[in-house]
Order: structure tokens, then sequence, then C-alpha cells
């Protein structure tokens, strides 16, 4: 089984497309975090939940769910 279930995910991400790419992007950050650890950088945020997973995709999933990371939608001018 999925945890978070993906049903709850739908709801904080309005649509599947949505949920893809924030959760894409949320992911190649905390990826990119973990790889610059020991450079001293420190330009990527680290991730905001603690987790036992090691897996990047899964760690932004559980942000998303706790609402730590979330859409910003940008309606057009006109």
């Amino acid at each position: 089984m999925i945890e978070p279930p993906i049903g709850e995910l739908l709801e904080k991400a309005h649509t599947r497309f949505a949920l893809v790419v924030l959760s894409a992007r949320r992911a190649r950050q905390i990826n990119a975090y973990f790889n610059q650890l020991g450079e001293g950088l420190g330009s990527y945020v680290p991730p905001q939940v603690h987790s036992l997973s090691r897996k990047p995709l899964s760690i932004a999933l559980e942000e998303i769910d706790e609402d730590k990371v979330v859409i910003d939608i940008v309606e057009p001018e006109e």
C-alpha cells in the first residue's frame, strides 16, 4: 500500500498532472540537497519532514501530504 494514500494527495494537488509535476520537482530538489551536503554550499532546502524513507520521491510525497509543499496557482492576467 502506498503511504500516503494517492486519494489524499490528489485532494491537495487538485489534478494528477499537478501532483506529478510538484512531487517530481521537489524530489529533484531533495536529491540535489543530499548530493551537495559535503560541499558546504547550502543552496537547496533540506527535507521538511522526518521520514524513514530514503527515496527522494517518497519524502516529497510525505511533504505534500503534510502541507509543507503546496501548489501556488497563478491566474493569467488579461
